[in-house]
């Protein structure tokens, strides 16, 4: 650390006068400097008392500017704002569940023109039409993009969402809907469609083209990773190929609710070794104890595999969908981390400063 040290060094004399000698010496490397309080003291040099008064002033820290681990560089946020959305309208609007699904899950297409200029792992606001019981428009709903930033025609000019329609009975016995996603399911082609933002760097993807991403996803929490997965197994990038390994876990209450399942499949097979796999259907699937097959479930087989890529700093960790699965999953890291020492809530967090255990649950 660079110091500077201004000191005044006096001799006792039995003239009226003295001369004090004053020397100062500056470290040329320094740059900001804190003060430090004044000291005085009397000290012995050669049977004469000398009073010395030193003021020291040393180099405040250095602030480390974080470099991201993630793809931000020129990442847009909030170009679009609920007072002056965008107007895009339906492309495409089609139901990817089963008729025998528990609900409805919708994948949508809207044309953007290249004007919501977004990334992978980023979402948009969509305000629905009409007014609330108030009179007011209606507030706007996040939506994780689920193309990629070309978007599903590969022209940049669209952008893509997967809703699955809200529908429930509430306390009173009374059937309701929710306003944003039944709006957005029964979308017709050419229909318009108000659109904030993009916003959101949480869920951007790493730079590393070599890195392992294991994304962890529950039902329409699927969409960011449908993103990550197209550029990296449909699209060629000049300045991107994806080399590492990407492993996703997909958790449904039943086969007919599997979202992307073709898609997936095909990438599976097209890049065997880049891209692994694996559903948790939990009303059709149970493990080795007879319980019912939940992401953590389908985690748990390969937990010792799964310890040691965590370890590792390349590895990210994705996690997207229901609020409850991360607990789920903390469950089994606990002990993993345990048998090595670690305490995992700590490492965990160490995880997050990182850059490699990203969460947007709801």
């Amino acid at each position: 650390m660079a110091t500077a040290v201004t000191a005044a060094v006096s001799f006792p004399s039995s003239k009226p006068a003295s001369l004090p000698s004053i020397t100062s010496i500056i470290s040329p490397e320094r740059i900001t400097l804190k003060k430090v309080p004044v000291y005085c003291r009397d000290v012995s040099v050669g049977g004469r008392v000398v009073s010395v008064r030193a003021q020291v002033t040393t180099e405040a820290p250095a602030k480390v500017v974080k470099i991201s681990k993630k793809d931000d560089e020129g990442v847009v946020v909030n170009k679009f704002k609920p007072k002056t959305p965008y107007t895009g309208r339906c492309l495409l609007n089609t139901k990817i569940t089963g008729d025998d699904a528990p609900g409805e899950t919708w994948h949508m297409v809207f044309s953007t023109e290249g004007e919501v200029p977004y990334r992978e792992g980023q979402s948009i606001g969509v305000i629905a039409d009409g007014v609330d019981k108030n009179g007011k428009p209606h507030k706007l709903r996040l939506y994780s993009i689920a193309s990629s930033a070309l978007g599903d025609f590969g022209d940049s000019k669209t952008v893509s969402l997967c809703v699955k329609r809200l529908v429930y009975t509430n306390d009173k016995g009374e059937l309701v809907k929710g306003v944003c996603s039944n709006f957005l399911c029964d979308l017709k082609p050419g229909a318009e469609v108000k659109i904030t933002g993009p916003v959101g760097k949480e869920m951007l993807m790493p730079k590393d083209p070599n890195a392992t991403i294991i994304m962890l996803a529950t039902g329409t929490g699927i969409a960011p990773f449908r993103s990550f997965l197209w550029k990296m197994f449909f699209e060629k990038h000049e300045n991107y190929k994806f080399n590492g390994l990407a492993w996703l876990f997909l958790g449904v209450p039943t086969s007919s609710s599997l979202l992307y399942k073709e898609e997936f499949e095909k990438m599976k097979e097209k890049v065997p070794d880049n891209f692994r796999l694996d559903f948790a259907v939990s009303r059709e699937q149970t493990n080795e104890k007879g319980e019912k097959m939940y992401i953590q479930t389908r985690m748990a087989q390969y937990a010792e595999e799964l310890w040691e890529l965590l370890k590792k700093d390349n590895t990210y960790i994705y996690m997207c969908g229901l609020k409850g699965m991360e607990k789920g999953i903390d469950d089994i890291m606990v002990s993993l981390a345990a048998k090595d020492g670690i305490d995992w809530s700590e490492y965990k967090r160490e995880l997050k400063k990182a850059e490699q255990w990203n969460v947007e649950v709801y």
